[in-house]
């Protein structure tokens, strides 16, 4: 077996606690690969504000994250965007099998994490998308103006209650214990909020409504066991946001390693589960505070114990993995990067100049950004960025064009070969949407990201005209993963057509589609509507279904 082929460890799972073992790990200068499937960051990427991790007054979560991210590849720490598909935990070396190939390593860190609980109210299933939503951040938007019903007693749901405040009229939160079981300073602050009321010991039972949403909600006290309706003045729509706690993602490693009643993964006191090599942090682990500060301790010890795993196993194999010489880097030279002269301008800062030189170095063709707008504030911005890019390759050039029959202004649509690629975006791609507009550039004039061959083939069996409209907001931290997978299946298949559309701009789509969540995938111009992220399998597997 070579060096190439094996590593000291994997870290399956690229949330707080799998950077932090990565950061330790590769430090300690032992070869560490990251495998994520969704995104970089974990679970805390959607909260809008952490106020409570040491040393850090004020910041997000995705920043948070992106740092210890950063971090870690400077340290020369490997990050693989796989899904994992099957773990062999036997013996000295484990297999680990993804979506893009098999991996090799000494020891394996299982961070996994968790999802949000559906809380299962009638109803929660139906108005998904449309009155009930999981994310804050993501949708919180799309209720301005409106009441706001908040399901849960947790740190998170005190959190979120306060961050909704800013677009709501009104928020009660349904607390289906008598008090809260976050801090008593966040409780009292939540209860002293003029714009929050706490009902404890009651529980959502149901929700009904029409197209438009959620109009009435059957509420069930559950010490006096009465029910009571909830409706809203003038019977207007009003938004549902469950934070009813996670369930591990444990699917993975069930009947391979111990977990508890609930799906929990068990570790010792260095986060070694019953199988020796097999480690395990953050929140798909057993413990009584889920927060990013427990996740980051708990990938420091687990670092800490696959360290001694590594020296024993060099020593056991004679098996030694070398980084890369073209991965680590050292601080100064990532210093170095970040200080290049920005162009004038302000849609591109410094630090993104190094990540966009690369992605332009590796495009094997010249791309085309062709512009239509309007000569409104919008337009001209969007012109304006696209020269920013152009500006910095020679490969990138920009077009502005006046086509009547082109709607939702303004539009930046792709153009290889003078041939539209089918991918466009409607909107400023600012937020979280500026990377995943770069990623388009780069699958539209080729090579583009890797795929799977089994991906790559449910892509070329698609014969039938599809236009796919995705609807996002720039604060989403979940619509790149769809927006990436739905524009990458349009580069590659010519039948189908993938644009991006801002919902902040477009408000008549929104009540077109009645979207009150995003990411939201329109196909066919409604003949499927479905909202939630997902990755490119997932999606392919629903365009089958609805193609037939």
């Amino acid at each position: 077996m070579s060096e190439v082929q094996i590593y000291d460890a994997v870290v399956v799972g690229g949330g707080p606690a799998g950077l932090t073992a990565a950061i330790y790990l590769a430090r300690a200068r032992y070869r560490v690969l990251v495998v994520e499937k969704d995104r970089f960051g974990g679970q805390i990427t959607i909260t809008h504000e952490v106020v409570n991790y040491p040393g850090i007054e004020n910041t997000s979560g995705e920043a948070l994250t992106n740092t210890m991210r950063v971090q870690a590849q400077n340290f020369g720490a490997e990050f693989l965007l796989a899904e994992v598909t099957d773990l062999n935990l036997d013996g000295d070396i484990k297999t680990i099998e993804t979506s893009k190939g098999q991996l090799k390593a000494f020891s394996v860190l299982v961070s996994t994490g968790a999802n949000p609980r559906r809380v299962g109210f009638i109803g929660e299933d139906e108005f998904r998308g449309r009155g009930v939503a999981y994310c804050a951040t993501c949708d919180g938007e799309f209720f301005t103006g409106k009441e706001l019903l908040v399901i849960g007693g947790g740190y998170a749901s005190a959190e979120e209650a306060m961050f909704l405040t800013r677009y709501a009229t009104k928020v009660t939160i349904l607390v289906r214990k008598g008090e809260f079981s976050c801090a008593k300073s966040i409780a009292d602050e939540v209860m002293n909020h003029p714009k929050i009321n706490v009902l404890f010991n009651h529980e959502l039972k149901s929700v009904e409504g029409s197209d438009m949403g959620i109009t009435k909600a059957t509420i069930f006290n559950n010490k006096t066991n009465e029910e009571f309706e909830y409706k809203v003045a003038d019977n207007d729509t009003f938004g549902v946001f469950v934070f009813a706690g996670y369930v591990p993602n444990t699917t993975l490693v069930k009947d391979k390693i111990a977990l508890d009643e609930s799906g929990y993964v068990i570790t010792d006191k260095d986060m070694q589960t019953n199988v020796p090599g097999v480690f395990a942090g953050g929140d798909v682990c057993i413990k009584t505070l889920r927060q990013v500060v427990t996740a980051t301790s708990d990938g420091a010890l687990a670092a800490a114990a696959m360290e001694k795993v590594a020296a024993t196993m060099h020593e056991k194999t004679g098996i030694v993995p070398v980084v890369p010489n073209a991965i680590r880097k050292a601080p100064e030279e990532n210093r170095a990067s970040l200080s290049e002269e920005a162009p004038s301008g302000s849609f591109i800062s410094s630090e993104m100049i190094p990540q966009l030189n690369a992605v332009f170095e590796r495009m094997g063709s010249n791309l085309e950004i062709c512009v239509t707008k309007n000569d409104d504030a919008k337009g001209i911005e969007l012109l304006s960025a696209m020269n920013e890019l152009a500006a910095l390759s020679d490969k990138v050039t920009v077009k502005e064009l006046e086509d009547s029959s082109v709607q939702d202004l303004p539009v930046a649509r792709f153009f290889k070969d003078g041939k539209y690629t089918g991918v466009g975006f409607h909107g400023i791609p600012g937020g979280h949407e500026f990377s995943s507009f770069v990623l388009a550039m780069y699958n539209a004039a080729g090579p583009g990201q890797p795929i799977d061959d089994a991906d790559l083939d449910a892509i070329k069996a698609i014969d039938k005209e599809v236009n796919i409209k995705v609807l996002i907001s720039l604060s989403c931290t979940m619509c790149p993963d769809l927006v990436v997978a739905a524009q990458r299946i349009a580069s590659l298949n010519e039948k189908v057509t993938t644009e991006v559309y801002d919902l902040n701009l477009y408000a008549d789509l929104r009540s077109q589609y009645k979207v009150m969540s995003v990411p939201c995938l329109v196909i066919n111009d409604g003949q499927d509507i479905s909202f939630g992220r997902k990755n490119m399998t997932e999606l392919l597997d629903h365009l089958k279904k609805v193609l037939g």
